[in-house]
């Protein structure tokens, strides 16, 4: 039984670090792609902008989703291992 708690939890560990890494893997393309495209102040200030609105609506609910997943998923699986 603690041979599939221990497997439950890896595998929820490494989803959770391969989804983690894809929005930073995202993150990091936007980045390049800014870097491509010029750097006056006035376009800085505007990507700032739609990065600082567009993190708090996309990034930060899909990270919370990804570890309340984990976190309860591991709760679970160690109430599993515990009873």
């Amino acid at each position: 039984m603690s041979t599939a708690v221990y497997l439950i939890i890896g595998v929820l560990f490494v989803v959770t670090l391969i989804g983690t890494f894809l929005i930073g893997k995202n993150e990091t393309n936007k980045v390049k792609k800014y870097e491509q495209e010029g750097h006056s102040p006035k376009d800085e200030l505007k990507r700032s902008w739609e990065y600082e609105t567009s993190s708090l609506q996309k990034n930060i609910p899909s990270l919370l989703i990804i570890y309340g997943v984990v976190v309860i998923a591991s709760i679970i699986a160690l109430a599993i291992y515990i009873f």
